[in-house]
């Protein structure tokens, strides 16, 4: 039995006011991972590199990012 491994590099990330961060999902595509932000924060997002789909002071931010080479997602 061949052992299939999917590569989920774009991730999901809800910053809160803090600045604490905390990993909501990983994907396979930026634009997937981009869509849940949007659906999460309720707002359209764009942007280039780690955006925030929501980026008012005193609210949670949904950021999209790549996971580093090697698998350390620092989330």
């Amino acid at each position: 039995m061949s052992e299939s491994r999917t590569v989920l590099p774009w991730m999901v990330i809800r910053q809160d006011p803090n600045g604490n961060r905390y990993r909501v999902g990983r994907y396979a595509t930026r634009a997937e991972a981009q869509s849940m932000a949007e659906r999460l924060s309720g707002h359209r997002a764009g942007g280039a590199g780690a955006e925030g789909a929501d980026g008012r002071a005193g609210e949670r931010r949904y950021l999209v990012e790549r996971m580093r080479r090697g698998g350390g997602d620092h989330a």
